[in-house]
Protein backbone atom coordinates (compact mmCIF):
# COMPACT_ATOMS: atom_id res chain seq x y z
CA UNK A 1 0.00 0.00 0.00
CA UNK A 2 1.41 3.37 -0.97
CA UNK A 3 1.65 6.15 1.57
CA UNK A 4 0.60 9.55 0.25
CA UNK A 5 2.67 11.90 2.34
CA UNK A 6 3.92 15.43 2.30
CA UNK A 7 6.78 14.78 -0.11
CA UNK A 8 4.31 15.60 -2.90
CA UNK A 9 3.12 18.89 -1.42
CA UNK A 10 4.58 21.30 1.07
CA UNK A 11 4.47 24.81 2.46
CA UNK A 12 1.39 26.88 3.20
CA UNK A 13 -2.00 26.19 1.62
CA UNK A 14 -5.45 27.68 1.20
CA UNK A 15 -8.83 26.02 0.74
CA UNK A 16 -10.48 26.40 -2.67
CA UNK A 17 -14.17 27.04 -2.00
CA UNK A 18 -16.74 27.72 -4.73
CA UNK A 19 -17.21 31.32 -3.61
CA UNK A 20 -13.47 31.94 -3.83
CA UNK A 21 -12.89 30.73 -7.38
CA UNK A 22 -13.75 34.08 -8.98
CA UNK A 23 -11.86 36.21 -6.43
CA UNK A 24 -8.79 33.98 -6.75
CA UNK A 25 -8.88 34.22 -10.54
CA UNK A 26 -9.25 37.99 -10.44
CA UNK A 27 -6.50 38.45 -7.87
CA UNK A 28 -3.86 36.61 -9.89
CA UNK A 29 -0.66 35.71 -8.01
CA UNK A 30 -1.68 33.89 -4.82
CA UNK A 31 1.82 33.64 -3.31
CA UNK A 32 2.79 32.23 -0.89
CA UNK A 33 0.08 29.58 -1.47
CA UNK A 34 1.77 26.30 -2.43
CA UNK A 35 -1.16 23.89 -2.33
CA UNK A 36 -4.95 23.91 -2.13
CA UNK A 37 -7.72 21.75 -0.70
CA UNK A 38 -11.24 20.90 -1.83
CA UNK A 39 -14.12 18.78 -0.56
CA UNK A 40 -14.45 16.07 -3.24
CA UNK A 41 -18.24 15.85 -2.73
CA UNK A 42 -18.55 19.42 -4.03
CA UNK A 43 -16.58 18.81 -7.23
CA UNK A 44 -16.68 15.17 -8.37
CA UNK A 45 -19.73 15.61 -10.59
CA UNK A 46 -19.05 19.19 -11.64
CA UNK A 47 -18.48 19.83 -15.35
CA UNK A 48 -18.68 22.82 -17.64
CA UNK A 49 -16.85 26.01 -16.77
CA UNK A 50 -16.68 25.19 -13.06
CA UNK A 51 -15.02 21.88 -13.84
CA UNK A 52 -12.52 23.59 -16.14
CA UNK A 53 -11.80 26.18 -13.44
CA UNK A 54 -11.05 23.44 -10.93
CA UNK A 55 -8.72 21.64 -13.28
CA UNK A 56 -6.89 24.87 -14.03
CA UNK A 57 -6.22 25.34 -10.33
CA UNK A 58 -5.26 21.66 -10.01
CA UNK A 59 -2.64 22.15 -12.73
CA UNK A 60 -1.11 25.02 -10.73
CA UNK A 61 -1.35 23.61 -7.21
CA UNK A 62 -1.34 20.16 -5.60
CA UNK A 63 -5.00 19.66 -4.64
CA UNK A 64 -5.67 17.75 -1.41
CA UNK A 65 -9.08 16.11 -1.03
CA UNK A 66 -10.68 16.64 2.38
CA UNK A 67 -13.98 14.79 2.53
CA UNK A 68 -17.15 15.64 4.42
CA UNK A 69 -19.47 12.67 3.99
CA UNK A 70 -17.61 9.35 4.36
CA UNK A 71 -19.15 8.96 7.83
CA UNK A 72 -16.37 6.65 8.96
CA UNK A 73 -18.00 6.09 12.36
CA UNK A 74 -21.61 5.92 11.18
CA UNK A 75 -23.97 2.93 11.60
CA UNK A 76 -24.84 2.76 7.88
CA UNK A 77 -22.90 0.55 5.47
CA UNK A 78 -19.67 2.08 4.24
CA UNK A 79 -20.33 3.96 1.00
CA UNK A 80 -17.86 2.07 -1.17
CA UNK A 81 -19.32 3.59 -4.33
CA UNK A 82 -18.31 7.01 -3.06
CA UNK A 83 -14.83 5.79 -2.11
CA UNK A 84 -14.35 4.42 -5.63
CA UNK A 85 -15.52 7.74 -7.08
CA UNK A 86 -12.99 9.55 -4.89
CA UNK A 87 -10.26 7.21 -6.12
CA UNK A 88 -11.12 7.99 -9.75
CA UNK A 89 -11.40 11.74 -9.12
CA UNK A 90 -8.16 11.78 -7.13
CA UNK A 91 -6.34 10.23 -10.08
CA UNK A 92 -7.95 12.62 -12.58
CA UNK A 93 -6.66 15.74 -10.81
CA UNK A 94 -3.46 14.08 -9.56
CA UNK A 95 -4.35 14.76 -5.92
CA UNK A 96 -1.61 13.77 -3.44
CA UNK A 97 -3.87 12.85 -0.53
CA UNK A 98 -7.43 12.11 0.63
CA UNK A 99 -8.42 12.81 4.24
CA UNK A 100 -11.63 12.61 6.23
CA UNK A 101 -13.07 13.59 9.61
CA UNK A 102 -12.98 11.13 12.50
CA UNK A 103 -16.74 11.57 12.92
CA UNK A 104 -20.01 10.32 11.48
CA UNK A 105 -22.72 12.15 9.56
CA UNK A 106 -25.25 9.45 8.60
CA UNK A 107 -27.86 7.39 10.43
CA UNK A 108 -30.34 6.11 7.88
CA UNK A 109 -29.78 9.39 6.01
CA UNK A 110 -27.61 12.50 6.12
CA UNK A 111 -27.44 14.29 9.48
CA UNK A 112 -25.88 17.41 7.91
CA UNK A 113 -23.41 17.71 10.76
CA UNK A 114 -20.20 16.01 11.85
CA UNK A 115 -21.11 14.01 14.95
CA UNK A 116 -18.55 12.72 17.48
CA UNK A 117 -17.88 9.00 17.69
CA UNK A 118 -18.26 7.48 21.20
CA UNK A 119 -14.90 6.92 22.85
CA UNK A 120 -15.45 3.19 23.39
CA UNK A 121 -13.42 0.13 22.44
CA UNK A 122 -16.25 -1.20 20.28
CA UNK A 123 -16.54 2.08 18.35
CA UNK A 124 -12.76 2.34 17.95
CA UNK A 125 -12.49 -1.18 16.51
CA UNK A 126 -15.46 -0.49 14.21
CA UNK A 127 -13.81 2.65 12.85
CA UNK A 128 -10.48 0.88 12.38
CA UNK A 129 -12.15 -1.83 10.30
CA UNK A 130 -13.81 0.76 8.06
CA UNK A 131 -10.63 2.79 7.59
CA UNK A 132 -8.78 -0.37 6.59
CA UNK A 133 -11.48 -1.09 4.01
CA UNK A 134 -11.25 2.44 2.57
CA UNK A 135 -7.47 2.14 2.33
CA UNK A 136 -7.83 -1.25 0.67
CA UNK A 137 -10.11 0.23 -2.01
CA UNK A 138 -7.87 3.25 -2.59
CA UNK A 139 -4.65 1.27 -2.46
CA UNK A 140 -3.06 3.91 -0.21
CA UNK A 141 -3.28 5.42 3.24
CA UNK A 142 -5.79 8.12 4.08
CA UNK A 143 -5.54 10.83 6.72
CA UNK A 144 -8.04 11.11 9.57
CA UNK A 145 -8.67 14.51 11.15
CA UNK A 146 -9.08 14.97 14.90
CA UNK A 147 -12.57 16.36 15.39
CA UNK A 148 -14.11 19.11 17.49
CA UNK A 149 -17.03 18.15 19.75
CA UNK A 150 -19.15 20.05 22.21
CA UNK A 151 -20.67 17.70 24.77
CA UNK A 152 -18.93 15.14 27.01
CA UNK A 153 -19.10 11.69 25.47
CA UNK A 154 -21.47 9.43 27.47
CA UNK A 155 -20.11 6.03 28.40
CA UNK A 156 -16.54 6.89 27.46
CA UNK A 157 -13.99 4.15 28.00
CA UNK A 158 -11.09 6.17 26.60
CA UNK A 159 -9.99 9.76 26.57
CA UNK A 160 -10.04 11.69 23.30
CA UNK A 161 -6.27 11.29 22.82
CA UNK A 162 -6.42 7.55 23.64
CA UNK A 163 -9.22 7.03 21.13
CA UNK A 164 -7.43 9.01 18.42
CA UNK A 165 -4.10 7.26 18.93
CA UNK A 166 -5.70 3.81 18.98
CA UNK A 167 -7.52 4.40 15.70
CA UNK A 168 -4.44 5.83 13.98
CA UNK A 169 -2.18 3.00 15.15
CA UNK A 170 -4.51 0.07 14.53
CA UNK A 171 -5.57 1.25 11.06
CA UNK A 172 -2.02 2.41 10.22
CA UNK A 173 -3.47 5.55 8.67
CA UNK A 174 -2.16 9.12 8.62
CA UNK A 175 -3.07 12.00 10.91
CA UNK A 176 -4.67 15.10 9.44
CA UNK A 177 -3.93 17.36 12.37
CA UNK A 178 -6.33 20.21 13.04
CA UNK A 179 -4.58 22.53 15.50
CA UNK A 180 -7.64 24.73 15.96
CA UNK A 181 -9.73 21.69 16.94
CA UNK A 182 -7.25 20.90 19.69
CA UNK A 183 -7.65 24.41 21.05
CA UNK A 184 -11.46 24.36 20.74
CA UNK A 185 -11.73 21.03 22.56
CA UNK A 186 -9.25 22.11 25.22
CA UNK A 187 -11.49 25.04 26.17
CA UNK A 188 -14.77 23.15 25.86
CA UNK A 189 -13.53 20.10 27.79
CA UNK A 190 -11.01 21.72 30.12
CA UNK A 191 -7.64 20.26 29.24
CA UNK A 192 -4.19 21.59 28.38
CA UNK A 193 -3.85 21.81 24.56
CA UNK A 194 -0.06 21.67 24.74
CA UNK A 195 -0.14 18.41 26.69
CA UNK A 196 -2.60 16.93 24.19
CA UNK A 197 -0.31 17.98 21.34
CA UNK A 198 2.68 16.26 22.94
CA UNK A 199 0.85 12.91 23.02
CA UNK A 200 0.20 12.75 19.27
CA UNK A 201 2.04 10.31 16.98
CA UNK A 202 4.04 12.97 15.13
CA UNK A 203 5.39 10.47 12.59
CA UNK A 204 1.85 10.05 11.22
CA UNK A 205 1.16 13.74 10.51
CA UNK A 206 0.32 14.20 6.82
CA UNK A 207 -0.68 17.85 6.96
CA UNK A 208 -2.21 20.43 9.25
CA UNK A 209 -5.28 22.65 9.40
CA UNK A 210 -5.40 26.02 11.10
CA UNK A 211 -8.59 28.06 11.34
CA UNK A 212 -10.65 30.60 13.21
CA UNK A 213 -13.60 29.94 15.50
CA UNK A 214 -16.45 31.64 17.34
CA UNK A 215 -16.60 32.27 21.09
CA UNK A 216 -20.17 31.37 22.02
CA UNK A 217 -19.40 31.82 25.74
CA UNK A 218 -16.38 31.97 28.01
CA UNK A 219 -16.26 28.17 28.19
CA UNK A 220 -17.79 27.31 24.81
CA UNK A 221 -16.04 27.73 21.45
CA UNK A 222 -17.63 26.72 18.15
CA UNK A 223 -15.36 25.57 15.31
CA UNK A 224 -16.76 27.75 12.51
CA UNK A 225 -13.85 28.37 10.07
CA UNK A 226 -15.40 31.80 9.61
CA UNK A 227 -12.99 34.11 11.43
CA UNK A 228 -9.33 35.03 11.70
CA UNK A 229 -6.93 32.69 13.49
CA UNK A 230 -6.28 33.83 17.07
CA UNK A 231 -2.86 34.20 18.69
CA UNK A 232 -3.18 31.13 20.94
CA UNK A 233 -3.83 28.91 17.91
CA UNK A 234 -0.84 30.43 16.08
CA UNK A 235 1.23 29.59 19.17
CA UNK A 236 0.02 25.98 19.06
CA UNK A 237 1.03 25.75 15.40
CA UNK A 238 4.47 27.04 16.33
CA UNK A 239 4.66 24.43 19.08
CA UNK A 240 3.59 21.70 16.64
CA UNK A 241 6.52 22.53 14.36
CA UNK A 242 8.81 22.64 17.38
CA UNK A 243 7.73 19.14 18.40
CA UNK A 244 7.29 17.42 15.06
CA UNK A 245 8.96 19.52 12.38
CA UNK A 246 7.37 21.56 9.62
CA UNK A 247 4.44 19.96 7.79
CA UNK A 248 2.20 21.34 5.02
CA UNK A 249 -0.34 23.61 6.70
CA UNK A 250 -3.59 24.94 5.26
CA UNK A 251 -5.66 27.94 6.25
CA UNK A 252 -9.24 26.70 6.48
CA UNK A 253 -11.87 29.34 5.77
CA UNK A 254 -15.37 28.22 4.80
CA UNK A 255 -17.56 31.35 4.97
CA UNK A 256 -17.54 35.04 5.91
CA UNK A 257 -14.73 35.46 3.41
CA UNK A 258 -12.55 38.56 3.70
CA UNK A 259 -10.77 40.07 0.66
CA UNK A 260 -8.20 37.73 -0.88
CA UNK A 261 -5.37 39.98 0.28
CA UNK A 262 -6.42 39.38 3.91
CA UNK A 263 -6.57 35.61 3.41
CA UNK A 264 -3.07 35.74 1.95
CA UNK A 265 -1.82 37.64 5.00
CA UNK A 266 -2.79 34.65 7.15
CA UNK A 267 -1.24 32.23 4.66
CA UNK A 268 1.90 34.38 4.85
CA UNK A 269 1.83 34.03 8.64
CA UNK A 270 1.88 30.24 8.21
CA UNK A 271 4.81 30.62 5.80
CA UNK A 272 6.69 32.84 8.26
CA UNK A 273 6.34 30.31 11.10
CA UNK A 274 7.45 27.55 8.76
CA UNK A 275 10.49 29.56 7.68
CA UNK A 276 11.35 30.19 11.32
CA UNK A 277 11.60 26.45 11.93
CA UNK A 278 13.10 25.54 8.55
CA UNK A 279 15.82 28.21 8.64
CA UNK A 280 16.34 29.05 12.33
CA UNK A 281 19.78 30.55 11.72
CA UNK A 282 18.31 33.12 9.32
CA UNK A 283 15.76 34.11 11.95
CA UNK A 284 18.49 34.65 14.52
CA UNK A 285 20.45 36.86 12.12
CA UNK A 286 17.35 38.98 11.44
CA UNK A 287 16.75 39.36 15.18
Amino acid sequence: MSQSMNNTFSGAGLGLRRALVGPFQSYGDLSPVQFMEIAPENWITVGGQSGRDLRAFAEQYPMVLHGLSLSIGGPDDLNETFVKAVKKFKKEINSPLYTEHLTYCTDGGQLYDLMPIPFTQEAADYVVERILRVQDILGEKIGMENASFYLPQPGSEMSEIEFLNYVLTQSDCLLHLDVNNIYVNSVNHHYDPSEFLKQLPGERIAYIHIAGHYNEAEDLIVDTHGADVIDRVWQLLDQTYELYGVHPTLLERDFNFPPVVDLLKEVSHIDQIQQKHTHPNNQQKQA
